[in-house]
Parts: C-alpha cells; sequence; structure tokens
C-alpha cells in the first residue's frame, strides 16, 4: 500500500538541494548555501551523498582565481526525484479514499 520513499531523498536538506537544482540548469554551491540556509560543511556532506548516489554531478573549477563548485541534476536524478514526488502523493491519496 504504500511506498518505500527514497532515502536518500527524504532528508529535508538534500531534498532542497535537488529542487533547487530541477529548476535550474547548473548552480554554484553559493547559491545553494545562500537558498538553503545551510552551513557550507553540513551542504558539502550532503552535496557528496547525492552524487555517491549518481543524482547530481559536481564540478570543481576556478573562476577568476577562487575555487568555484558547480552541480546540476543527472538524468538518474531526475527520475528519482520524480518517483520520489509520485510515491509521496500515493501517501496523500490514501488518506482521501
Amino acid at each position: 500500500m504504500f511506498k518505500d520513499l527514497d532515502p536518500i531523498l527524504h532528508s529535508q536538506l538534500r531534498l532542497a538541494v535537488m529542487s533547487l537544482l530541477i529548476t535550474v540548469k547548473e548552480a554554484e554551491f553559493t547559491f545553494l548555501k545562500e537558498k538553503t540556509n545551510a552551513t557550507a560543511g553540513n551542504l558539502s556532506v550532503q552535496i557528496n551523498k547525492l552524487k555517491e548516489a549518481g543524482y547530481i554531478e559536481v564540478k570543481k573549477q576556478f573562476k577568476d582565481n577562487y575555487p568555484q563548485t558547480l552541480c546540476n541534476i543527472t538524468a538518474a536524478g531526475m527520475e528519482a526525484f520524480e518517483k520520489y514526488v509520485r510515491d509521496l502523493q500515493s501517501y496523500l491519496q490514501t488518506g482521501t479514499t
């Protein structure tokens, strides 16, 4: 009856990062940090978990001699996010039937 929710996406911060990345082509670490109000350390750990799951890609480069971290969602991440939303909706619909 109830589908298992993806434990990677069921974290508030990871879900917020994925939600932001769906709306933009790619995002800088500083943008994600600002939008989620996360600490740099916590955000870094959560981004790494999403990367290890194959849900996002992380590119590290330099811009004007400063390190820059860019994140973008992968096809697998998009699919996982859409499935998570569908599964969550099934919880809400169960209560109304």
